[in-house]
């Protein structure tokens, strides 16, 4: 059980230590997944910037990720296999807006951080499906990024699995059985806000 996302972030940080180049770059995935990452990135002396990928939950099921946008508009995963194209592009066509919104509103027009050639440590909050973490990764890989490693305090066997194969290497503190839902292993899992990864990213850019 982690009390909340910082100490989560805080622990995940112990665990990377030594094992990062110093021109690592720490990527969060918004929004909770940006507040563990910020931890890292402040623990380990690392710069910090956001990957925005939106999932596609399954109709009657949001939580459950059928497929993923990723910030280039691109859908990625097996959704047409399990929910119909019209419902499939009306979602994703959703997610684009969203992504455009949210990275207008975190980054305020700052450029992104430069990814190509460097260790990417690309962070959640938590892994259920692994969908949105595998469309980041190939976001990131089209995108130069050298080597990538996933970071999460919890994930879930079978995501874990799935990320293992895909990034360069990956770490979770927690890929318990049994596993429902990331919340189940938090104290304190409140939903994180806009204004939230606005402080965060702040933060790390002002080193206050």
């Amino acid at each position: 059980m982690f009390e909340n996302r910082r100490e989560a972030g805080r622990r995940l940080a112990e665990a990377l230590k030594g094992s990062l180049d110093a021109g690592a770059l720490v990527l969060g995935v918004p929004r909770g997944g940006v507040t563990v990452a910020a931890e890292v990135a402040r623990e380990l002396g690392l710069e910090l910037d956001v990957v925005v990928v939106r999932k596609i939950g399954a109709p009657g099921n949001p939580e459950y990720a059928v497929a993923a946008v990723d910030e280039e508009g691109r859908v990625i995963g097996g959704g047409r296999g399990l929910v119909g194209e019209e419902y499939l592009q009306h979602a994703a066509e959703a997610g684009r807006e969203e992504i455009a919104r949210r990275l207008r509103t975190y980054r305020g027009g700052s450029p992104p951080a430069t990814v190509a050639g460097r260790t990417v440590v690309l962070v959640d909050d938590g892994i259920a499906t692994g969908m949105t973490l595998l469309a980041a990764l190939e976001s990131l890989r089209r995108r130069g990024a050298g080597r990538i490693v996933v970071a999460t305090p919890v994930a879930a066997p079978e995501a874990a699995q799935r990320i293992a194969e895909e990034a360069d290497e990956f770490t979770a503190l927690e890929v318990p059985h049994g596993f429902s839902a990331v919340g189940q292993f938090y104290a304190d899992f409140r939903q994180t806000g806009d204004d939230e990864v606005i402080a965060s990213l702040h933060a790390a850019r002002t080193g206050k």
